[in-house]
């Protein structure tokens, strides 16, 4: 159901409105019937304003059921300087079916007391996938509230990137709309940001600094302006990026030269809490002319390596591993083991989703994308491998109709994701981590105005990033 008017979201009774505040006076009504209803209306409707009422309505129900978006500096502070269990914290970024799937995260979590896992986003993504800070926050929200979980929920700007071309094309320009960007993103829960600048690592200069130079610079200044606007109490999670993924390998030379000019560039300020870093792998895997993915081999031994001067040096959490989540099923259980801090994972998701779609609404896509993402293919592609890597490029374009695919299916594409979020967790042995967290994680449910939701912009346009 798509609501056409204000009214309809309190004629229910569950929530009341009173002098532009929200009291709850049936949860369990609210849960059964209104929850569903706000997601309909979300990614449904068409009225802007109504959208933000939604955005509004969902984080003070949250609130009100333990429900609220967390930062896990703590967390990382404590992998850093203390003995913790072995864990690699999954960041996963949901592109499409973001409640249905959020909902399986949650169910898989409360399965095995996992509480360290991470739901993100991209720079990139929120541009082709249509959605904004506020709605995604909005939907993981009504998610876990969804499931009954409880507790801290961490979202995170994965990729907020500087795009190197238009940077020396306009460095106050790309600098003003990256801050942009994370002052929305930090307004709707993201208390988690990845900083992305090692676009502009040069490897033609001669020393290894001199190459580091201009990202650990940027990555400061970016730093310095999250520490300006971050929220009173909260301490947002900050990362850096010494190597592009899909770039070749990282070194210990290239974490020391950033480490080290960074650190004097930030002063005594609060600093990164992590270092993504560059293994062996590339975003959404290297497929194959039919459309497979090229088995790749991770340098566990550079993971470990830099993991190890990261948190005895420099009092980090570890390093980071982008495009892990179409690796074989046998390499997770190796990134706790050699002191990997965070995993993201994206692509298999987006590609399961896929693989459950109807032929119907598959053809259609494939035949938007033949239209409108053609000067994305290279000579050298074929068929296959323009869809396999284009085919994200549809999920805006047509989100109300994969989120309005029979719910039967939906469920299936939830439970099957499910499970995989199970063997994830286990591999990546964050069961159990949710006392953990409840240990070293404050809670700072920090309360938000009517207003501070209305006055936020609602744009939908297209944000260059990685992928």
């Amino acid at each position: 159901m798509v609501y056409k008017e204000k009214e309809e979201i309190f004629s229910q009774g569950a929530v009341v409105e009173k002098n532009n505040d929200l009291e709850f006076k049936d949860f369990i009504l609210f849960k059964e019937k209104i929850v569903d209803n706000l997601v309909d209306t979300i990614i449904l409707g068409e009225d802007e304003e109504l959208k933000k009422v939604c955005f509004w309505i969902a984080y003070k129900a949250g609130l009100n059921q333990g429900v609220f978006p967390s930062t896990i500096y703590s967390l990382y502070k404590a992998k850093a300087e203390e003995n913790l269990p072995l864990f690699t914290v999954p960041a996963i970024n949901l592109r499409t079916l973001t409640y249905d799937l959020a909902r399986a995260v949650f169910r898989a979590a409360k399965k095995i007391n996992a509480g360290a896992f991470i739901f993100e986003i991209a720079k990139s993504e929120i541009g082709y996938t249509f959605q904004r800070p506020a709605e995604y926050a909005s939907l993981v929200i009504l998610a876990g509230m969804k499931e009954n979980y409880k507790g801290s929920i961490f979202i995170q700007g994965d990729h907020f990137q500087i795009k190197a071309k238009n940077y020396y094309q306009d460095k106050e320009k790309e600098l003003a709309q990256l801050k942009d960007l994370i002052k929305e993103a930090i307004r709707a829960g993201f208390y988690n940001i990845d900083i992305d600048t090692s676009t502009l690592v040069d490897l033609s200069k001669d020393s290894v600094e001199a190459q580091q130079e201009e990202n650990f610079k940027v990555c400061a200044q970016v730093t310095r302006f999250i520490r300006e606007i971050q929220p009173p109490g909260v301490e947002v999670t900050v990362g850096g990026e010494i190597g592009e993924i899909g770039g070749r390998n990282s070194t210990p030379s290239e974490l020391h030269a950033f480490m080290r000019g960074y650190l004097k560039e930030i002063g005594a300020l609060q600093g990164i809490s992590k270092m993504a870093i560059q293994t062996g792998t590339t975003h959404g895997g290297v497929v194959l002319p039919d459309g497979s993915i090229a088995r790749v081999k991770i340098d566990f031994d550079t993971l470990r390596e830099l993991s190890k001067i990261a948190k005895e040096e420099y009092k980090l959490a570890g390093c980071v591993q982008h495009g892990a989540s179409t690796l074989p099923r046998e390499a997770f259980h190796h990134f706790p083991q050699v002191g990997c801090c965070e995993i993201h994972l994206a692509t298999q998701f987006q590609n399961i989703v896929y693989e459950y779609m109807p032929l119907s609404l598959k053809e259609e896509i494939y035949k938007w994308l033949e239209e409108n993402c053609a000067q994305e293919r290279k000579p050298d592609w074929s068929d296959d491998q323009f869809i396999y890597k284009t085919r994200k490029k549809a999920l805006g374009p047509f989100k109300k109709k994969i989120y309005s695919l029979p719910k039967d299916l939906k469920d299936k594409i939830s439970h099957t994701l499910e499970e995989g979020f199970l063997f994830l967790f286990n591999q990546l042995k964050i069961q159990n981590t949710k006392e953990i967290v409840e240990k070293y994680v404050p809670t700072i449910p920090l309360e938000k105005k009517k207003q501070d939701f209305l006055q936020e912009e609602v744009r939908l346009e297209e944000l260059e990033g990685a992928d």
